[in-house]
């Protein structure tokens, strides 16, 4: 059966239910019908219930042959439940663009899925549409401020927030607006980003409260004076009306697992683009209702869980308990250079070569950020045992445990074993650090990211980013913390460097800052803020019958 197939065949329990599980007051519950709800954020001041623990689940480098990153934080949630655990999962919102384009779905798999996965996968509760709305508010008032007479003498070849849509399209990565002059607005050119690309789609998720989703939105720098200053959504007066489009979507959806277990899922922004979390407030929901919050973040772990740790969790005090690196037998010999289509055999010389991208991701989480890890091997019907083995006795190498997960195939009861380790883990004590400290330079921190967790020799920087680096220092934006837009194809900024590469260096080409999210954004190499569609999108193969039943949305 089919992600979807098996999603269809599930009996869900009504909302109600799985909030009672989750020990949500129903006077906190908004229901969006009878299988999905948001909660109210009056429950985070009025429960005084103490945090749980919390565990992030991340993966090695992606390939194509997959990870299962969101399948395992899922079934592991499953897992601790089996075990007579008080566990909520927090996890992102996917975004229309990969669902359409690549993915086809992303709210897990087989038997370790979040439901209804057809709703979660497609428009949910409207949050997206709440941001690119707001988003595509800024915008028009900005060029509408520029029309009527340009009061803060905005220059309008320095705007640097982009209308959005929540769709793969390169055709509107550049584009050409206001043509035609006169009461059609200012000709310039500008561009679109995808919405989960967006800053407000970051300054959402790392809000704590509609007020400081409110001050953040304030924050945001949208363009910059002809004389180099910087303008602010605030300059513009723009924020209450956005904060009106954006006051009920940011109370956290409320969702089940095909288990029952309850699941927070809310906002998502791209972990290669920007911080790669769900929200602050989903991940504080989580942990104060079970005494296991089970979350995610996105890609690999050079990108979510760099990102995750170093901004995330700064900016919100959270320390994670335990990590899990969500790994395959499958992706490791990619890595070791075995084309797809090669896979289904066994490749022990392969899957040797491939096993340095493990290790690195691994003593990363361990030794640069002192937390405690388990590796799990997600199994696909083709592992041999011998492969499965000499992943275990490699981890086993460098101190670290990793258990087979079957939780694709078997839900919860495949995650026992997992669930298990992640309990003795969360009892370890942790010495949990951050990559760099805040006061040094964006350089010094851009280097940091670089040489500790990608393994680089250095960084590279155009002219236009060393500018842009100075403006901002200026500008007062230095302390901020690094997002470090790359490839989650590889380690360096080269999607084609696989494995472990060594000897390489990172180029960053651009730099702007996020003040509302509170970080300065590094893009390197070809990093795009808008996907293009493949030749073969999964679009094509989706469709609907009479009866409303949705195929092909896998």
């Amino acid at each position: 059966m089919t992600d979807i197939e098996i999603a269809q065949a599930s009996r869900l329990r009504p909302i109600t239910d799985i909030a009672s599980v989750a020990g949500i007051d129903g006077k906190y519950l908004e229901p969006y019908g009878r299988y999905k709800a948001k909660v109210d954020l009056s429950l985070l001041a009025e429960n005084r219930r103490p945090d749980g623990k919390l565990i992030l689940v991340t993966a090695m480098t992606p390939t194509p042959a997959g990870e299962g990153k969101t399948t395992t934080t899922i079934g592991l949630a499953d897992g601790l439940r089996q075990l007579g655990k008080n566990s909520v999962a927090a996890l992102r919102e996917p975004s229309l663009g990969p669902v359409f384009g690549v993915k086809g779905g992303a709210a897990g798999g087989g038997y370790a899925q979040v439901v209804p996965m057809e709703d979660i996968n497609l428009h949910f509760t409207g949050d997206f549409h709440a941001i690119g709305a707001a988003n595509n508010l800024l915008c028009a008032m900005l060029d509408n401020h520029i029309y009527q007479g340009n009061a803060l003498d905005i220059d309008p070849t320095r705007v640097v927030v982009h209308r959005c849509v929540d769709m793969n399209d390169r055709q509107l990565r550049a584009v050409v607006d206001g043509v035609g002059g006169g009461t059609h607005g200012v000709e310039r050119a500008d561009a679109f980003d995808i919405t989960v690309a967006t800053e407000l789609m970051a300054v959402f998720c790392m809000a704590e409260s509609l007020m400081d989703l409110r001050a953040r939105l304030a924050r945001m720098v949208v363009a910059y004076t002809k004389a180099g200053k910087p303008v602010t959504a605030a300059d513009l007066k723009a924020v209450g009306a956005m904060t009106v489009l954006l006051k009920e979507a940011i109370n956290p959806n409320l969702a089940q697992t095909l288990e029952g277990t309850p699941a927070f899922i809310h906002g998502g922004p791209f972990a290669n683009i920007a911080h790669g979390c769900n929200s602050v407030l989903a991940t504080r929901m989580a942990l104060r209702l079970g005494d296991y919050a089970v979350t995610e973040a996105g890609f690999g772990a050079d990108l979510g869980a760099e990102k995750f740790l170093d901004i995330k969790c700064r900016q919100a005090g959270l320390a994670p308990s335990a990590v899990v690196v969500a790994a395959t037998v499958r992706a490791l010999k990619m890595h070791g250079g075995v084309e797809k289509s090669q896979l289904g055999a066994e490749n022990l010389a392969a899957l040797e070569k491939g096993l340095p991208n493990l290790v690195r991701h691994v003593t990363n989480i361990r030794d640069v950020y002192g937390l405690p890890v388990v590796v799990a091997v997600n199994r696909f019907e083709s592992d041999t045992d011998a492969e499965v083995a000499m992943v275990i006795d490699k981890c086993a190498g460098l101190g670290v445990k990793a258990v087979e997960s079957d939780v694709w195939a078997k839900g919860g009861l495949g995650g026992l074993a997992l669930a298990e380790e992640v309990v003795k883990l969360c009892e370890k004590p942790a010495d949990f650090r951050f990559c760099y400290e805040l006061s040094g330079g964006v350089k010094e921190k851009i280097a940091a990211v670089a040489t500790r967790i990608y393994r680089a020799d250095g960084v590279e920087y155009t002219p236009e980013a060393k500018e842009e680096i100075k403006a901002l220092e200026a500008q007062g934006f230095g302390g901020l913390p690094v997002c470090l837009a790359k490839t989650q194809y590889s380690f360096s900024d080269n999607a084609k460097l696989l494995g472990a590469p060594e000897g390489f260096n990172i180029t960053v080409r651009a730099v702007k800052v996020s003040a509302g999210a509170g970080f300065v954004v590094a893009y390197t190499g070809s990093i795009m803020t808008m996907p293009g569609l493949p030749k073969i999108p999964a679009a094509e193969q989706m469709d609907v019958n009479e009866n409303g039943m949705i195929t092909g949305l896998f």
